[in-house]
């Protein structure tokens, strides 16, 4: 596996989109969903290929983190989040697969 690396959040958006990661997923409380297709997928229906992380220039708070997704459907897309955001707002299974 070839290990890639982004300076800015949005060179690893645009180098994950070239490779094929061209989906927005959204975080739900136990799914993500696709923003173009009617998909919501559970934590067991998808993997997590790649995580980047970017802190902010001036406030550290100020940080994301950008997972690369692949479905068991075929669908590959990015799900952009801020750290540890998640962490009241979704189940425990969906916590637990996104922390890698």
């Amino acid at each position: 596996m070839t290990h890639h690396s982004y300076d800015t959040l949005s060179g690893a958006l645009n180098g994950l989109k070239q490779r094929g990661y061209t989906e927005d997923f959204n975080l739900k409380e136990n799914c993500i969903i696709c923003t173009s297709k009617p998909l919501e997928l559970k934590p067991e229906e998808f993997d997590i290929e790649e995580v980047h992380r970017f802190e902010g220039m001036s406030n550290p708070d100020d940080s994301s983190v950008v997972y690369a997704i692949a479905s068991t459907y075929g669908v590959k897309g990015v799900l952009v989040d801020a750290y540890g955001a998640y962490a009241e707002a979704i189940t425990p299974e969906m916590a637990q697969k996104l922390r890698v």
